[in-house]
């Protein structure tokens, strides 16, 4: 904070007028007067200078931008890329809700037993549109996209046979603790998500060249695939938060499970649409979260685990 100089008030000059040569004392008195006075009007004009200029770093001090990094400008192409990002992918998105319901479901109680935020879920959206056989061409697989390495890491077993990064609870409760895991190291979301995308070491070192540790002010150092990630997750939960999620639930409410058995392999139709699939596999996903009660706060396993 800028230092307020006080006023300099010069003293005024005290002549007493010479009887012999008035005329030249009041001259002087005069001029010394006119000159104090000047000297004072502008102590007062640099003083007020000062008030302003510390008024204006108080104000510069209290701005939003250095409060939280964010400034209008950036909320204002933050909006900007929200509304585009929804307008373009409206059919999917909705495509997306409509068939989330058992996949909310599942990822709830896990973010929950693992005392996750929620919204987390959403993540899963961006990532594969909660389709549990979606596969990347650098080969991350599943619902959470994870890789092969990260999965083994995190207890799936991945090899010719079985492939548990497609089995929506289990690769689910990989994510959370990857998730938990990252939240340690960066301690805030924001991070979490661009170093879920590209890696913790790009964001270690978008902080160390940007000397902070706030996504909007670091945000230009990091990948832009990384960046757009990040964005993505944020218009994602605006989209489905805005409508209104239908599924959110606590750790006490039982998960949905199939009416009937789930029909044994062979008599599954040769020709299986992805919808179908897509029903099916979630199905087998809630049966099997029902069947372990771990993810409903009933048992230790998962706090033991990790």
């Amino acid at each position: 904070m800028i230092a307020m100089p006080s006023s300099a008030n010069p003293g005024h000059a005290s002549l007493e007028p010479s009887k012999r040569r008035p005329s030249i004392h009041r001259s002087a008195h005069t001029k010394l007067a006119a000159s104090s006075k000047t000297k004072t009007a502008s102590s007062k004009t640099k003083t007020a200078s000062s008030k302003t200029k510390t008024a204006s770093s108080r104000a510069r001090a209290a701005s939003p931008k250095n409060k939280i990094g964010m400034s209008e400008s950036d909320k204002q192409q933050g909006m900007k890329f929200v509304r585009g990002y929804i307008r373009n992918n409206d059919d999917v998105l909705h495509l997306v809700r409509r068939r989330s319901e058992i996949p909310f479901t599942i990822i709830d109680s896990i973010l929950t037993h693992y005392k996750l935020p929620l919204e987390l879920k959403y993540l899963a959206v961006i990532e594969s549109e909660l389709k549990p056989t979606a596969l990347s061409p650098v080969g991350a697989k599943g619902p959470w996209q994870l890789m092969p390495t990260t999965a083994h890491v995190f207890g799936l077993k991945v090899n010719k046979e079985v492939d548990e990064r497609k089995d929506f609870y289990k690769s689910t409760r990989a994510a959370a603790k990857y998730l938990k895991d990252l939240h340690r190291i960066f301690s805030d979301w924001l991070l979490v998500l661009a170093a879920y995308n590209g890696g913790p070491t790009p964001v270690y070192r978008a902080i160390h060249k940007a000397h902070s540790r706030d996504f909007w002010v670091l945000q230009k150092y990091l990948p832009r695939e990384s960046r757009l990630h990040v964005k993505k997750f944020i218009a994602t939960a605006y989209y489905f938060e805005r409508i209104g999620s239908r599924t959110l639930i606590t750790a006490s409410v039982p998960v949905p499970v199939p009416p009937r058995p789930i029909p044994a392999v062979a008599s599954r139709p040769l020709q299986e649409t992805e919808n179908e699939k897509f029903a099916r596999l979630m199905m087998q996903s809630a049966e099997s979260l029902k069947a372990s009660n771990e993810a409903l706060g009933t048992g230790n396993q998962i706090d033991n685990e990790h």
